[in-house]
């Protein structure tokens, strides 16, 4: 199966494909992470690691998983540590743990995930993929594996941690392909443009887009419904461009 044209992916409602795969696995803590796999049935292909926003968990991917694995990825969403009941579906990981956990705690699930993409017997291409707090903790996963990681896309990015220039300083050893984009804001624009302009690598775009919302969601229409068409068609043509 070949990818759909951008213009199709960004306009179908629903892509064909198999349910997700329930997974799980351990950070290094020993904190069980527990996630949806979606496969496309070519293993070799990129796989994209979904992680979601402050209250959420992985049925933020629900309808945007499905989109990716149509347009050629194979894709891995997961619970977080920090997070909640958003999407009327609980956070498997915070109510295993018993507690939604600080936003940089959530750092060694980002590592677990990527601990478990590199373990697999198919190592296609690894491709993070952040919202809010994640979108800002996923740079400083990139940072730390420079060889791992192939590309970074990051939703709604800012400095939301104590020292207030870790991304920035984490972008600055990136030189992977990066895609960069905020909600419709002003102040959305303003937290995410330093790291932008810290990011190493060659090949970046920030995208500010004329209807958004915060994160992840921009993308769904039960969230963007006037935005999130052409916030896919820029999202999917970077992600042609770069990895095919």
């Amino acid at each position: 199966m070949y990818p759909l044209t951008l213009a199709a992916l960004a306009l179908a409602p629903t892509v064909l494909g198999a349910a997700p795969q329930p997974v799980q696995f351990r950070a290094a803590d020993g904190v069980t992470v527990y996630g949806d796999f979606y496969s496309n049935g070519r293993p070799h292909r990129p796989l994209i690691l979904l992680f979601h926003q402050a209250g959420s968990n992985r049925g933020e991917y629900a309808t945007i998983a499905p989109r990716l694995v149509g347009a050629g990825f194979n894709c891995l969403a997961i619970d977080q540590r920090a997070g909640g009941e958003m999407w009327g579906r609980k956070n498997e990981t915070v109510e295993h743990l018993g507690h939604s956990a600080p936003y940089l705690e959530a750092e060694r699930d980002l590592q677990a995930a990527l601990d478990w993409a590199r373990s697999r017997k198919e190592k296609g291409k690894v491709i993070l993929w952040g919202s809010s707090y994640s979108a800002s903790l996923v740079f400083a996963l990139a940072a730390h594996h420079p060889d791992e990681v192939s590309g970074l896309l990051a939703f709604s990015p800012g400095e939301y941690f104590e020292h207030k220039d870790m991304i920035r300083q984490a972008a600055a050893q990136v030189h992977v392909p990066v895609f960069i984009t905020c909600g419709g804001s002003a102040q959305e624009a303003a937290n995410a443009r330093p790291i932008y302009e810290a990011v190493a690598s060659k090949e970046k775009v920030f995208f500010i887009p004329p209807i958004g919302v915060h994160g992840s969601k921009t993308l769904r229409t039960d969230s963007d419904p006037k935005g999130a068409a052409g916030n896919w068609r820029e999202v999917l043509s970077f992600l042609k461009k770069n990895f095919g």
